[in-house]
């Protein structure tokens, strides 16, 4: 993956980052509310605990997840390929579920490139690509090449110069790799205000990456795991 290992080299990277758990689902939980709550991959509830939206919308925040593929605008229904609900874990919350205003953030990618072009973009923006961008069931390649063509024009704008943070991380490594419960993984710090081709030798989970977005936006409520996970301010 040239263009990630690019942004590798010229950014930060977490070197002895590991993902929680193994399958997808409860990383992305950690990743939102500091807590595995299921490794159920088909989990077709809701989930009511402290989460990253709440945090959000108590601070005054905006946000919006940009899922790939979604089939459309607000829905919280099951898989539908290539699209992955496990994946977009905001459509879970009860935050989120039980609100029509906040259904509307659960949007395509479509709308991130028009609302990084119209400069719209929220607080908070959650990107995921659909399984056969992610490296999940498409190449390495592919994946590095959607990288290229969502991130490289987030980073170079104007926006995202002046103060933005960028945090590309995996769920999970592969299911043989179960080091710190879910594998080695990558994680990539970039932003105009982080240390230039910086590496860090730390150890950091899912629930860090959760407390460095959350302080990054002026947050200082930490959901569960987060709350006292190691701090991820050596990258700045």
């Amino acid at each position: 993956m040239p263009y990630l290992n690019g942004l590798a080299s010229q950014y930060g990277l977490a070197s002895q980052y590991f993902a929680n758990t193994h399958p997808s689902i409860g990383n992305y939980f950690m990743l939102t509310t500091g807590q595995l709550v299921t490794n159920d991959d088909g989990f077709a509830g809701t989930v009511g605990v402290d989460n990253i939206v709440r945090e959000l919308i108590t601070a005054g925040k905006t946000w919006k997840s940009y899922a790939e593929s979604i089939p459309s605008t607000g829905y919280t229904g099951s898989d539908l390929y290539p699209y992955a609900k496990r994946h977009n874990p905001f459509s879970y919350f009860t935050d989120v579920v039980n609100s029509s205003t906040q259904l509307n953030n659960l949007v395509s990618l479509s709308q991130f490139r028009s609302d990084l072009a119209n400069e719209q973009l929220p607080t908070f923006s959650y990107l995921v690509p659909n399984l056969l961008d992610d490296a999940h069931d498409g190449s390495l390649q592919l994946a590095d090449a959607w990288l290229q063509n969502n991130i490289a024009p987030l980073i170079s704008s104007p926006t995202f110069q002046k103060d933005g943070l960028l945090i590309i991380v995996f769920d999970e490594a592969e299911t043989n790799d179960s080091t710190h419960g879910g594998g080695h993984v990558a994680a990539v710090i970039i932003s105009p205000k982080a240390k230039q081709s910086y590496q860090s030798t730390a150890l950091y989970q899912h629930q860090s990456t959760l407390r460095l977005i959350l302080r990054g936006l002026g947050i200082q409520t930490y959901p569960a795991a987060a709350s006292t996970a190691p701090d991820m301010a050596e990258f700045f």
